[in-house]
C-alpha cells in the first residue's frame, strides 16, 4: 500500500510547495525534496539559480507562481529561465551571450575610414564621407580598429618659431595681451592712482 510522504524539512528552510523547499547553508543554498537534498549552488551563483528554477517548472515539479512567490523574483525573469531551459537545456545557462557586432562601420567602410584618416582628414569629414556617425568612428578608434585622427597644423596663428602678431604680447597663461607697454591700459592707471593717494 502506498505510503503519503508529509511534507517535513530540514529547521530554517523556506518551503516552495508541498514536496520542495530550499535553505542558506552558509554561503550556499541548499534545495530538498523532504530531507533529501537535491541541487545546491554558491549563493551568489544566478545562473545555477536560473537552470535549477527553470528545470523545476519545466518538469512540472513547481510552478512559476511558486517559484516568484518562494524568491521574490519578476515573473518574466522566471519565464525567460523556463524558456532557457528548454530550448537549451542547462548548458544554455553557462554560455556566454555573443557579441554583437555593429551594423554600420562594415568592413568596407572601414576600409574607406581608414583610407581617409590615413590622409588626415578629421573625424567629421570621414563621418560624412562615409555615412557612419561620429561616435561610431571614435569607438572604432578607441578599440583599435581605426588609426588615430591625426591633428593638422593651422595655417594661420603662432605656432613654434613664429612672430607674434603685430601690437600683441603673449600675455599671462599665454593668452594675448594688446598693449606692449609696461603701466598702459585702465588697471595699470588706476593702480598707479591708488599708490599715489594717502
Amino acid at each position: 500500500m502506498p505510503q503519503v510522504q508529509l511534507p517535513i524539512f530540514p529547521a530554517g528552510s523556506v518551503e516552495i510547495n508541498h514536496d520542495l523547499a530550499c535553505r542558506a547553508e552558509g554561503d550556499r543554498v541548499v534545495y530538498y525534496n523532504g530531507h533529501l537534498p537535491v541541487f545546491t549552488h554558491p549563493k551568489d551563483d544566478l545562473a545555477s539559480f536560473r537552470l535549477f528554477t527553470g528545470q523545476l517548472i519545466a518538469q512540472d515539479s513547481a510552478t512559476q507562481g511558486q517559484v516568484a512567490k518562494t524568491f521574490g523574483v519578476p515573473l518574466v525573469s522566471i519565464k525567460r529561465s523556463t524558456k532557457l531551459y528548454r530550448e537549451r537545456g542547462p548548458a544554455g545557462f553557462y554560455v556566454p551571450k555573443p557579441r554583437r557586432e555593429g551594423t554600420k562601420l562594415d568592413a568596407g567602410k572601414l576600409g574607406e575610414a581608414r583610407v581617409l584618416l590615413a590622409q588626415g582628414h578629421p573625424l567629421a569629414v570621414v563621418s560624412r564621407r562615409t555615412g557612419v556617425l561620429p561616435d561610431t568612428l571614435r569607438k572604432a578608434i578607441a578599440a583599435g580598429r581605426l588609426p588615430a585622427v591625426k591633428k593638422r597644423r593651422r595655417g594661420r596663428g603662432a605656432g613654434a618659431g613664429s612672430e607674434p602678431r603685430r601690437g600683441w604680447s603673449g600675455g599671462k597663461g599665454g593668452r594675448a595681451v594688446r598693449g606692449v607697454g609696461a603701466g598702459s591700459g585702465t588697471g595699470a592707471r588706476r593702480g598707479a592712482a591708488r599708490q599715489s593717494s594717502p
